[in-house]
């Protein structure tokens, strides 16, 4: 079967050093490098730096993430490393991804734990559920998204996305999780 190309949006913790390999920035990097330019699987319709400026309004800034960036994609991306779980863009991409309204239709949606995700080489397909996005983990957990290791197999990757598209009308998504107001700060171990 020929899997269509679908349009995906990442999602992730930008970091703060862009070439840092732990940095989100240079695995989104990576990501679209390999499945957008090199194998031509996805069409990427991230955020890039700089897209959207500081200091907005909290309302503004969630409805040109999904309004500019979300609105025409088909699948959510969210790329997982150790300090994702507390961003609040993260948490506002996911719910704009999910929600299905008029003007925008909601998206499929998985995880892909990173190789800076804590314990990667010894869990590999396993996670511990406080330290990814709670939005993400309540919608596994309900079965609309699932979680996947890292892999440059175009293939791999491509059938994930496909089946994240495939069930997103299959499997109603949960939303209820409270929007993050702020970022979770450095005490703050556990999203619980």
């Amino acid at each position: 079967m020929d899997i269509p190309k679908h349009r995906v949006f990442i999602s992730f913790h930008h970091g703060f050093r862009l070439l840092d390999p732990m940095c989100g920035e240079y695995w989104k990097d990576r990501f679209e490098q390999l499945f957008h330019d090199e194998y031509e699987a996805i069409i990427s319709h991230s955020v890039q730096d700089g897209d959207i400026e500081d200091g907005l309004a909290t309302e503004t800034t969630r409805q040109r993430i999904r309004d500019g960036y979300i609105r025409d994609a088909t699948v959510t991306v969210v790329l997982i490393g150790p300090e994702t779980w507390k961003r609040k863009h993260v948490d506002w991409e996911i719910s704009s991804s999910i929600r299905h309204t008029s003007r925008n239709s909601r998206c499929g949606l998985l995880g892909i734990l990173l190789p800076t995700y804590p314990d990667y080489n010894s869990v590999k397909n396993t996670y511990e559920s406080k330290t990814i996005p709670p939005r993400l983990f309540r919608n596994i957990e309900c079965g609309y998204a699932t979680i996947h290791a890292w892999s440059e197999n175009h293939h791999e990757v491509r059938s994930w996305i496909h089946e994240a598209y495939d069930r997103r009308f299959k499997v109603d998504p949960t939303n209820s999780y409270p929007l993050f107001s702020n970022n979770r700060g450095v005490d703050q171990k556990k999203w619980y």
